[in-house]
C-alpha cells in the first residue's frame, strides 16, 4: 500500500512557530520591537482627558473607574484593572505624581506586553501605601535581584519615603537597558538589574483604592 506523508499547511506551520515563540518568550522574556525611545519630554497626561491611554477594566464600564476632574486623573480603585499607554516605550525616565485620599493600594506596571488581563506580563513598581519602592514580577518576568524566588516581591531598600496620606508623592522610574531604578520623593528605593523584559506599555493600576494622579511624564535617559 502506498503511503503519503502529511505535509504541513501554512496555517499549521504558523501555529507551530507561534507555539515556539510563546515558549521562547516565556523563557527569555518579551521585548517590544517597535518601542519608542523618548528623545524629548513627553507628557502622557494632557490635563484634560485620557487621550493616548487604553482603559482596561474587565466586566465594567471603565468610565466609572477612571475619569478626569479639575485637571487630575481620578481612579475609584474598583474593579481591578488599569490604564495603559497605547504606545510602547523603552529607555526612559517616567515621573508620576499621585496621592491617596486614604491609605490603599495601586502601582505602575512597566514593560507590559501580551494581552490585556488582570494582571498582564510586566514588572510592577509597587504603589501601595508605605510600600512604594517594592518590585513585583508578574506573568513570568524576572530580574537578577529576584533570583527566581517563590515570592514575587522584592522589598524596597530602607524605610518608606512617602508623604502623609493626602499629600502628593513623586514616583520616578528610570528604565535604561535591562535596569530599572525606583525613586520615591527623590530617594533611591530599589534597583532591578538584568531584567528579562526591557520595553513595553506603561500601566497605572486600579487596585482597590481611590487615587489621584496629576502628572505622568516621560523623559530621555543618558
Amino acid at each position: 500500500m502506498k503511503t503519503y506523508s502529511r505535509r504541513k499547511t501554512p496555517a499549521v506551520r504558523w501555529a507551530g512557530w507561534t507555539a515556539v515563540w510563546a515558549l521562547t518568550a516565556g523563557v527569555l522574556g518579551v521585548q517590544a520591537v517597535d518601542a519608542i525611545r523618548p528623545q524629548q519630554r513627553i507628557e502622557l497626561f494632557n490635563g484634560k482627558d485620557l487621550s493616548g491611554w487604553v482603559l482596561f477594566v474587565p466586566g465594567a464600564d471603565p468610565a466609572q473607574t477612571w475619569s478626569v476632574r479639575d485637571g487630575v486623573i481620578h481612579c475609584t480603585g474598583k474593579p481591578a484593572g488599569y490604564i495603559r499607554t497605547r504606545d510602547q516605550y523603552r529607555d526612559y525616565k517616567l515621573t508620576v505624581e499621585w496621592r491617596f485620599l486614604k491609605p490603599g493600594n495601586t502601582g505602575v506596571l512597566v514593560h507590559m506586553t501580551g494581552p490585556d488581563r488582570v494582571w498582564p506580563r510586566s514588572i510592577e513598581a509597587q504603589g501601595m501605601h508605605d510600600n512604594q519602592g517594592d518590585f513585583w514580577v508578574i506573568g513570568g518576568t524576572t530580574f537578577k535581584e529576584h533570583g527566581g524566588k517563590q515570592d514575587r516581591r522584592v522589598p524596597k531598600q530602607g524605610p518608606s519615603r512617602e508623604k502623609p496620606v493626602g499629600e502628593w508623592n513623586t514616583y520616578e522610574i528610570v528604565c535604561k537597558g535591562d535596569t530599572i531604578r525606583l525613586y520615591v520623593n527623590g530617594h533611591l528605593m530599589n534597583q532591578a538589574t538584568e531584567c528579562s523584559d526591557t520595553a513595553g506599555h506603561i500601566c497605572i493600576q486600579s487596585e482597590g483604592s481611590e487615587i489621584e494622579v496629576r502628572r505622568v511624564t516621560l523623559e530621555p535617559v543618558d
